[in-house]
């Protein structure tokens, strides 16, 4: 089978494009997947598959048996939307005014879909089971939710898999790494409280904007100064200010926001001293301080063996001096729940061609895909399957 999964995927080039075409005209954002779900559920019955609906609201799931029994792997798709207005001038574009897939998953659902279609087909060439798993809500980490809903079991999972396409890398090429691989990102909520008072008089106030600049300057040492950048990079980006009313006027408090984001497994300590950073100058400056500190995603780091694995059939996919092995960053991605919870590989197929307009950056309101990069990621979902399950 291995030898025919190019003319497989030619074979089914037609409904590929018409997927994902159709999925992109239709967007919808997290948790409201309602028509792009149902669209997946009754494709994967049709392949007569054991499909469960409205998984964690709108989440899907079709398990492919084997001839006989083995390991269960689920290969995972994200489904929502960005709240985005497109400006691609596709013919293809949005009609839902406002929504946009402007980071690639509706070519992720697309070629899952093609994958489950060929692999069906050749149901009786392997043993064990194939979880098909379509996601709502990863912008903002539905993962989690899929997991407490039961994606991980009946059967239980061993093993899981994800794609990312990623218009950074051209079109042609795919990127991965062994462990971490894509940040944790953290979001803070910070309020500074002083007391307000007349601009004219401000020894009779508590300022809290200079006990803010204060902060912002010193946690920057944080990440400079305490940390070792190449074995721990972190990043801690102060991303708003809001307070004040008149010129006149010294707040009585303003409210700062942004993220932490470390790809490291020390991120309870970069809070601690984050927080610390904040008591202290308070402290200093007369002044009291809330922060709330919310979980966007949690690290994704790669398992080594998984790795190894997608590594050989990248291989046999695009060719070795295509394969990009140095793939980190501080994006976060909530694939990282599955990650965590069972031995997991996460890869990058590139989609970036600047003659097709496809290398704008993710969640641009000109983001594209090139759809010659399609056909390598059903090639990659298919063949880390078939390897997987050999094993």
């Amino acid at each position: 089978m291995l030898l025919n999964i190019k003319n497989e995927i030619q074979n089914n080039l037609e409904t590929l494009i018409e997927l994902r075409r159709d999925f992109h005209r239709h967007p919808e954002t997290g948790f409201r997947e309602f028509r792009t779900s149902e669209k997946i559920a009754s494709f994967l019955e049709n392949l007569g598959l054991e499909v469960k609906r409205n998984i964690a609201g709108t989440g899907v799931s079709g398990l492919l048996r084997g001839k006989e029994g083995g390991k269960t792997l689920l290969l995972r798709s994200d489904m929502d939307a960005l709240p985005v207005n497109e400006e691609t001038g596709l013919p293809f574009a949005s009609v839902n005014e406002g929504v946009m897939h402007a980071c690639g998953h509706d070519g992720h659902m697309s070629m899952l879909l093609i994958a489950a279609k060929i692999l069906t087909k050749h149901r009786e060439s392997f043993k064990g089971n194939i979880k098909f798993a379509f996601q709502p809500n990863e912008e903002e980490a539905g993962a989690e939710e899929m997991i407490r809903h039961g994606v991980l079991s009946d059967p239980e999972v061993d093993a899981s898999m994800g794609l990312h396409l990623w218009s950074p890398l051209p079109t042609g090429t795919i990127g991965l790494n062994p462990g971490p691989v894509m940040a944790a990102s953290h979001y803070f909520y910070l309020t500074i409280k002083g007391r307000g008072g007349h601009a004219g008089m401000p020894h009779k106030a508590i300022d809290p904007i200079s006990t803010a600049v204060k902060i912002i300057e010193d946690v920057q040492h944080l990440q400079t100064r305490e940390l070792d950048s190449l074995e721990e990079p972190t990043v801690i980006m102060f991303t708003g200010i809001h307070g004040g009313t008149a010129p006149t006027v010294v707040p009585a408090e303003i409210q700062i926001q942004g993220s932490i984001r470390f790809l490291h497994d020390r991120g309870e300590f970069v809070e601690k001293r984050f927080e610390d950073i904040i008591s202290h100058i308070c402290a200093m400056t007369g002044t009291e301080y809330e922060l709330k500190i919310v979980i966007g995603n949690r690290l994704l780091s790669n398992d080594n063996d998984m790795t190894d694995l997608v590594l050989r059939e990248a291989s046999e996919t695009v060719g070795q001096k295509n394969i990009q092995k140095n793939m980190r960053m501080m994006v976060g991605e909530d694939f990282a729940e599955f990650s965590r919870s069972v031995r997991s590989a996460f890869y990058f197929v590139g989609t970036g061609n600047r003659d097709k307009q496809t290398d704008y950056s993710h969640h641009h309101p000109k983001f594209n895909i090139d759809e010659d990069s399609l056909p390598i990621g059903i090639e990659m979902h298919v063949r880390t399957a078939l390897a997987y399950l050999d094993q």
